[in-house]
Formats: C-alpha cells, structure tokens, sequence
C-alpha cells in the first residue's frame, strides 16, 4: 500500500522540488502541499495522511504543535539547523524522524520508509545527544522488561510481544503495568518515547 505524504514547508521552490522527487519514488503519494502553518489543520482534515514532513523553521510555535499533529499523522521533522537539541526536543515531544534538508532524497526515503515500518529515524547526532541524556535512566529496568519496552516500541500488540518473547500475553500486561509504574509513564507513545531517550530501541540512522 502506497504511503501518503503530505509536504510542509513555506519555501515554494524547496516544497515543489520535494514534490517532484517524491512523485519519481515507488509506493509514495504526495497527497497535498501546505505553505503556512494555519492552513495545516484544514488540510489534514480534508486530506488525511500518513506522514508530515514538517518544516521546523516555518513557525516558531509549530514545534510546539507536534504532540497534536502526531495523534493524526507520523511527523518526520525537516530542518535546516544542525543543532541536535532542536531535534531532540522534536522527538521528545512525538516526532517519528529527523532529516537534514541538507541530506541527500536517498536518506528522506530510508526515513520515510522506517517512520512508515513504525519504527524512529534520526541522525547520529541526535541519537548521541538522546543516549547521552537517558542512557542510565534504561538501568532502572529489568533484562526482561527492556526487552518488552524494545517490543512496544517497535510497534508490536501485546499479543506479537508475547509470542516475539515466547511468554503469555498476561505476562507482558503484567510487566508493561510494572514498566509505566517503574517509570512514571501513562501509555506506549511515552514508553516509546522512553525508549529513543534511553538508547534502547535500534535507530536507523544512516547518513548520505
């Protein structure tokens, strides 16, 4: 099934570009185009998408709106800034990607491709600044709970984990309530999220 794609950005030449090399790409479909930010709600109620790809730098509040737009759609973050704490906050707050508008159509597409598998992308220098600031909180779980955390991060049902691990699937309820109690957390978008923080999950991140 094709993934629909719909390109933010309020650079006209950038967006109509992107467009057209999308358009070349097997199983992607552009499904609109939005130039400001206050169309954007309009356009994902009369078009719905998969995925974003947002321009960070369009607004200055838009980052602030990627909690919302992800309950509607995947969001994979354009930018042109090299500053990974821009990033990481992206992330932090529900972003499924990170791409450098300076990265080759290649590595948009190996992005798109993980964001769409439901797995996370980012580049390294994201990745290195998440371990650095979460990396020691992952000891606070178990060998059999980082496994599951690993699980439900990587899009699986409890019944897929239970099966992925070889255990029932009340076992892995049992330890995915002992997980959010451990760790403070309400659902498995905040486990997720967790889980990029902590350098549990496996990021695909290769640079082109």
């Amino acid at each position: 099934m094709a993934v629909r794609l719909m390109i933010v950005d309020d650079h006209a030449l950038f967006r109509q570009g992107l467009k057209s090399l999308l358009m070349l790409q097997p199983n992607i479909v552009v499904v609109g185009e939005v130039d400001r930010a206050s169309a954007l709600d309009d356009a994902l109620a009369a078009t719905p998408c998969d995925i974003i790809l947002l321009d960070l730098q369009m607004e200055r509040w838009l980052m602030d709106e990627i909690p919302s737009l992800s309950k509607r759609a995947a969001v994979i973050v354009l930018t042109a800034t090299e500053s990974a704490a821009s990033g990481v906050k992206a992330l932090r707050l529900g972003a499924r990607g990170l791409v450098h508008k300076r990265f080759a159509i290649e590595t948009l597409m190996t992005a798109i491709e993980a964001v769409a598998e439901g797995l996370v992308w980012m580049p390294p220098i994201v990745q290195a600044e998440f371990a650095a600031e979460g990396g020691p909180a992952a000891r606070q779980l178990t060998t059999r709970e980082a496994e599951i955390v690993r699980c439900v991060a990587s899009g699986m049902r409890n019944g897929e984990v239970a099966t992925q691990l070889s255990i029932s699937e009340s076992t892995v309820k049992t330890h995915l309530n002992n997980i959010f109690q451990k760790l403070a957390l309400r659902d498995r978008m905040e486990l997720t999220h967790y889980a990029i923080s902590s350098g549990l999950v496996a990021v695909q991140n290769r640079d082109r």
